[in-house]
């Protein structure tokens, strides 16, 4: 697209060649001269994070790391840092479930020629720390969210830098724990990154630039969706006890996910959080359960999310199939709007002002895909030496899902303040392959009968 204000392929263009974060928001993004106009910004350069989006990851020294929760998630979390890396030797894993470890050690030596050792194939609800403690640099962290609170600390506690897949808390306790522990990666120089890829994505972060400098104004108010159809489930074989069941069935029981607004929906609910600079002080909402299979879940929430300066955020996520489907964001200036479903923005008069050039992106960058880029940034800083964190934004943003989802559950308006210091805590406290008391699992009814 041909901008007035910039040739933008030359811009982007400078951009591989100078990294993003050194050409954040220069003099003309945000003052266009007498005839261009004049943006206020938000907030000012050096205010807010611009990762670098390079191809690769800068050379350096190899680094061992390993991989918990050897699912589909872990398995493809490792593959995109090969991809994002050289210099990167998979030397442990670690599963609650050997089937699902030896999946994926086979796609290792399948498909990237390296071969973990049998020694440091470690299965259990302990081998976490047994992968840890093998003598890892970095650590994959992709098991169902519920377990994301206890294996960062203890991977910051051994001084080992983490990948967490999204969402990292699926309750008030785990979100307290990762904020601790948050603050404790920071001290110790740790680079941490975690699997909210649009950070990540160049569109998005282009966009994120360009709301910050003003393009937009002030955001008074924003709509978030993820409706797609149902997701998987596993159906109950013989020999599973109930924990084996409904940990190969993760993403359909409360406990173990969050339920969907927490594991999916997280996604969106971030990027307005990210947009705005701030986590919502209440929340009012309601939600459902009229087609899922297994679990303990519904499968559709919609949340009114309050701000403390009164803008308001719609929320809505569902997972039915035969409806119609949305995945996306919109936030609302005083002076136009954002768009992920079309990447423009546009001012009052529906004119366009601003617009990701797909292109000109193409023919500067060869790595485009946000899963691969996240890990380039991840090793970036770890290779450099450059302490950085996420975890306590995304610890936020499951929070906020947690927030919206007991909001449905009970029916009432959940403040921060409320939900923050709850005692809620989803953990089980018998990990065992076993029996599990099923009569706790049970779908929520919102109010009061009649």
């Amino acid at each position: 697209m041909e901008n007035k204000f910039i040739d933008r392929r030359k811009f982007l263009s400078n951009t591989a060649k100078m990294g993003l974060a050194s050409v954040a928001a220069p003099a003309f993004l945000t003052s266009c001269g007498p005839k261009g106009p004049v943006y206020t910004p938000l907030k000012q350069e050096g205010e807010y994070y611009i990762p670098e989006l390079p191809d690769k990851a800068v050379e350096g020294r190899e680094l061992k790391v390993g991989v918990i929760g050897c699912g589909g998630r872990g398995s493809g979390a490792i593959i995109n840092l090969l991809d994002a890396a050289d210099g990167i030797k998979v030397t442990a894993l670690g599963d609650t479930f050997a089937d699902r470890l030896q999946n994926l050690r086979e796609k290792l030596i399948k498909e990237r020629q390296q071969e973990v050792p049998e020694a440091n194939c470690f299965v259990g609800f302990d081998a976490y720390k047994q992968v840890i403690d093998s003598g890892v640099d970095m650590v994959i962290v992709a098991t169902p969210p519920v377990f994301r609170p206890v294996h960062f600390a203890y991977a910051t506690e051994k001084g080992v830098h983490s990948f967490l897949e999204k969402p990292i808390a699926v309750d008030p306790v785990g979100y307290r724990s990762l904020i601790k522990t948050a603050r404790q990666a920071q001290n110790k120089g740790l680079s941490v990154v975690t699997g909210t890829q649009r950070h990540h994505q160049r569109p998005y972060v282009e966009a994120f630039q360009k709301i910050q400098q003003g393009y937009i104004g002030e955001i008074t108010g924003g709509n978030v969706y993820w409706n797609q159809g149902m997701l998987w489930y596993k159906e109950r074989q013989a020999g599973w006890s109930d924990m084996e069941w409904m940990i190969r069935d993760w993403v359909n029981w409360k406990w173990l996910s969050g339920d969907h607004i927490v594991e999916q929906h997280v996604h969106n609910i971030d990027v307005f959080l990210w947009m705005i600079g701030k986590t919502p002080v209440k929340a009012t909402a309601c939600g459902a359960r009229h087609r899922r299979i297994t679990g303990d879940q519904f499968d559709q929430f919609s949340v009114d999310f309050e701000f403390d300066n009164g803008v308001h955020l719609h929320s809505m996520c569902r997972q039915i199939d035969g409806c119609s489907n949305a995945v996306g964001e919109i936030v609302q200036g005083t002076k136009g709007s954002w768009s992920s479903f079309t990447h423009e923005i546009k001012d009052l008069q529906g004119n366009v002002i601003w617009k990701f050039d797909e292109e000109a992106a193409k023919a500067n960058f060869q790595q485009q895909n946000p899963y691969v880029l996240e890990h380039v940034d991840w090793v970036n800083h770890i290779r450099k030496g450059t302490a950085h964190e996420e975890a306590t934004v995304t610890a936020e943003s499951s929070l906020a899902g947690v927030m919206g989802r007991e909001a449905a559950y009970t029916g009432e308006t959940v403040t921060w303040e409320s939900i923050s210091a709850s005692p809620l805590d989803y953990m089980p406290k018998v990990l065992e392959l076993g029996k599990m008391d099923m009569a706790e699992y049970v779908v929520k009814v919102p109010g009061k009968a009649k």
